[in-house]
């Protein structure tokens, strides 16, 4: 879903321009002629659509200062660019000291513009990423970090928010890539136990001689390898919450040890003399059918009862598929700001034929094809090029892909190239890896500046740092190269 952006300003033909600039860079629109009605239209149900301010600092009424101060007051979130005719050093601090993300004198470049929206969303979604991990690493997340409006995950959410306001135990149960942890994780930081320890166990990953003394610990010289005393997970864990993935995984002996945990509320660590008590709550996840493996004799009947006190059963990606393109959404954002990318949304076709995937591997395989669509993508939005692995999906949908990725044996034949190749070097092979790119990604013309860095960039690298070499085959003196290569800020690597 595309970005919309709040303008500002009391003069109507900026507001024009600027609407211009912003619908031309893929950004919806929705303007304020003044401070007054800014604020109304952000306090009001058409307010929750913007995504970003561009104010302007002098308006009649509410200056645009005072009204930055107070949209900084109940949405401190949303990144403001302040904007103004007349720019000094002092409104520049007084501006960004109250929160602005940017600031720039009008008139400004469309370039200029849209660098700055960019850097504004990018850093917003960046700040939202640091925080959800602070949140995840102090046990502090909470039901509002679960991505998704659909029926089947509001209920997910209903059952949650009553298992967390109290010690029951929790079996959650789910295809794999559903999302049980996060399920578990906004369980604890909206419970009682919220900022203390949360330990994860994935019950299938722990070698099976090891289990029982990674679980519950041991004393030094219990066994061979025992060179000091190992307080276990469950010690770990101690006043929080221990989370047992997979929990459908563990043998047979060490289920009878989990079940004496939930009876008698202790742990007998591997050659201690007597058990240990432990706080600690237990909710546990599976992929699998428990009630079949108890059936089957593969897992114990009473652990199973003491475990599946509040089942919560995650839906799988295809029973919610309305959620699919906030997910996606949410993924463009993180690796846009991990990624240092600028891709703002999805194609609409392609979007509808995302949505109708099985997605088998649910909302870790949805990420893994998110990501690599972000790294590959040339453009704004992600196009079906973006997803090789769904072409014969998006064929059957009458959605164009496009020339293939070069690559391999793989060719293609295009009127007008947006990158030129490099030439092969004493007659070896055509150097492909780092071509030359003519245009941007909005398809326009890159500047000759950008064009020349690149060139002699790949000169630099294709003859291993031999100058005297770069400089003739770039046409130029080698006082003029090692200029420009001052000004470019290049570095240079010669072969060793």
């Amino acid at each position: 879903m595309a970005k919309t952006i709040l303008i500002v300003d009391d003069d109507p033909t900026q507001r024009r321009l600027m609407r211009a600039v912003c619908e031309k860079g893929g950004y919806p629109v929705l303007q304020a002629d003044c401070g007054e009605a800014a604020l109304a239209i952000l306090q009001s149900p058409q307010g929750a659509e913007a995504d970003l301010v561009m104010l302007d600092l002098r308006m009649p009424g509410l200056g645009g200062m005072e009204t930055l101060k107070r949209i900084k007051t109940f949405r401190e979130e949303i990144p403001v660019i302040v904007l103004t005719a007349q720019g000094g050093i002092d409104t520049v601090v007084e501006a960004m000291q109250n929160g602005a993300a940017d600031f720039f004198v009008k008139p400004a470049s469309p370039e200029r513009v849209i660098v700055s929206i960019n850097n504004a969303f990018n850093l917003s979604t960046l700040k939202g990423e640091v925080s959800r991990l602070k949140r995840k690493r102090d046990g502090a997340m909470g039901f509002k970090d679960l991505i998704g409006e659909s029926a089947a995950m509001k209920n997910v959410v209903r059952l949650a928010e009553r298992a967390a306001s109290s010690n029951i135990p929790i079996l959650i149960a789910g295809e794999s890539g559903v999302g049980k942890e996060m399920i578990a994780r906004a369980i604890q930081g909206s419970s009682e136990r919220s900022r203390r320890p949360l330990i994860t166990v994935n019950c299938g990953a722990i070698p099976g001689n090891l289990v029982e003394s990674i679980l519950f610990g041991h004393e030094k010289g219990s066994f061979t390898g025992a060179t000091g005393k190992h307080g276990g997970k469950f010690q770990e864990a101690e006043g929080g919450t221990i989370f047992l993935d997979e929990v459908g995984e563990l043998p047979p002996d060490m289920q009878v040890k989990i079940l004496r945990v939930l009876q008698e509320g202790e742990v007998d660590p591997v050659g201690a003399k007597r058990p240990v008590k432990v706080d600690v709550r237990i909710i546990s996840a599976t992929n699998r059918d428990l009630a079949e493996e108890v059936k089957a004799g593969r897992f114990r009947e009473d652990l199973f009862y003491r475990l599946n006190v509040f089942p919560i059963v995650a839906p799988p990606l295809r029973d919610r598929p309305e959620d699919i393109p906030a997910l996606i959404d949410h993924f463009i954002g993180r690796y846009n700001a991990e990624e240092r990318r600028d891709v703002r949304g999805v194609q609409h076709e392609v979007l509808a034929v995302l949505m109708r995937q099985p997605w088998p591997g649910n909302v870790r395989q949805l990420e893994n094809t998110i990501f690599r669509g972000v790294v590959l993508a040339e453009g704004a939005f992600l196009t079906a090029r973006d997803f090789p692995m769904l072409s014969a999906e998006f064929a059957a949908a009458g959605v164009d892909v496009g020339p293939p990725m070069l690559g391999g044996d793989e060719t293609v034949d295009a009127p007008m190239p947006a990158s030129l190749p490099s030439p092969a070097i004493n007659g070896g092979p055509a150097q492909t890896d780092d071509p030359i790119r003519i245009f941007d990604r909005e398809g326009n013309l890159r500047t000759l500046e950008d064009i020349e860095r690149d060139l002699i960039k790949l000169a630099i690298d294709t003859y291993h740092g031999r100058m005297s070499e770069v400089a003739r085959r770039l046409g130029m003196g080698r006082s003029t190269l090692y200029r420009k290569i001052r000004d470019h800020g290049l570095e240079v690597k010669r072969a060793s």
